[in-house]
């Protein structure tokens, strides 16, 4: 008799983890899915696939998933999240898969009713229909609640050894843990910076001002401070001011030909970028002298009014040399390049 193959989709937490479980305590032989998008990665899933003793497919699809979330069909969550499309957009692929390399299902970890956008019992039917999966994505931890699947009417899982889980109580899943022996699991949420309320309302400001923003916008958008300047002609530029030593990192190697870097010539301190999308940046003088106050008040500055970008220079410049405190109050070398 011919294996049993699923393919599970494993974001890296404890329920994806358990399901997998589950289906492999039933002789299934499983592989893992996962995903890596701007949002969020593979990292987590690679640890768990390890731990299973299980291959684990990455896919990135970050372009795909960055468009679709500039305007999600279903709309989103509580901050920038749009579940049901992204889980959708996921499960396309899976299928893609599934039947390109013969697996006899796709399974995921969702439990009925433990998230309210994207796991009541509707969504997780627009979801399969997105995907093209009607009857046939299965739930382990909570197939005895749902509507039989495929694979469970074709025998090819037992129901009966299948789960019932709903809620958002953690307790079954920790009675699963002890049941399985797991040393090491994530917990619960921090996979996805989408779900970040502060992050949530920088990606709403650069979709406004950067429809056509890419994935290296997106990236620059996850360091520092953020400041937007409205130069000349009404186009939006983007400042970035590293907070720390893995931001500047980070600036540098994200740099495109068009951004302009600003830091202190004698101190150590913040790498600022700043990026237009519409227009060249043109640097005059390479190195400025600036007189760093003790204090500044950032409201004074105006962010909103038309500005030249010789006038944005200056006060990145500033801001950069004001946030290296040993700096205030003295005369710096800033180099711009």
């Amino acid at each position: 008799m011919q294996k049993v193959k699923a393919l599970v989709l494993l974001s890296g937490g404890l329920d994806s983890m358990l399901a997998a479980k589950i289906l492999m305590e039933q002789g299934i032989e499983v592989v893992g899915l996962s995903f890596k998008s701007c949002f969020f990665g593979t990292d987590k899933a690679k640890k768990v696939a390890e731990q299973l003793g299980i291959k684990l497919i990455e896919i990135d699809f970050s372009k795909e998933h960055l468009a679709m979330l500039k305007s999600p069909a279903h709309g989103y969550g509580k901050n920038m999240n749009p579940c049901i499309d992204c889980h959708g957009l996921m499960l396309k692929k899976a299928k893609k898969i599934m039947e390109e390399n013969l697996f006899d299902f796709v399974a995921t970890g969702e439990v009925l009713g433990q998230r309210p956008m994207s796991q009541h019992r509707d969504a997780l039917k627009i979801v399969e229909k997105i995907a093209g999966l009607t009857g046939k994505l299965v739930r382990p931890m909570s197939a005895k609640l749902l509507d039989e699947s495929e694979p469970e009417k074709l025998g090819k899982i037992n129901r009966e050894k299948l789960l019932d889980i709903s809620g958002r109580s953690r307790d079954r899943q920790l009675e699963l843990v002890k049941k399985y022996n797991i040393l090491e699991y994530s917990k619960p949420g921090g996979g996805c910076v989408l779900t970040d309320p502060t992050f949530s309302k920088k990606l709403i400001k650069m979709f406004e001002y950067w429809p056509d923003c890419n994935e290296n916008d997106i990236a620059v958008l996850k360091n520092g401070r953020n400041f937007w300047f409205n130069a000349l002609s009404n186009n939006k530029i983007l400042a970035i001011i590293g907070r720390e030593k893995e931001d500047n990192e980070n600036l540098l190697k994200l740099k495109q030909s068009n951004d302009v870097i600003i830091e202190l010539a004698d101190f150590a301190g913040p790498i600022s970028l700043i990026r237009a999308k519409n227009f060249k940046l043109e640097v005059i003088n390479k190195i400025q002298e600036i007189d760093v106050p003790e204090e500044i008040d950032i409201s004074k500055l105006k962010f909103d009014e038309e500005k030249s970008f010789e006038e944005i220079l200056k006060i990145v410049a500033l801001l950069t040399s004001y946030y290296v405190v040993k700096a205030r109050g003295k005369r710096v070398n800033v180099i711009t390049n």
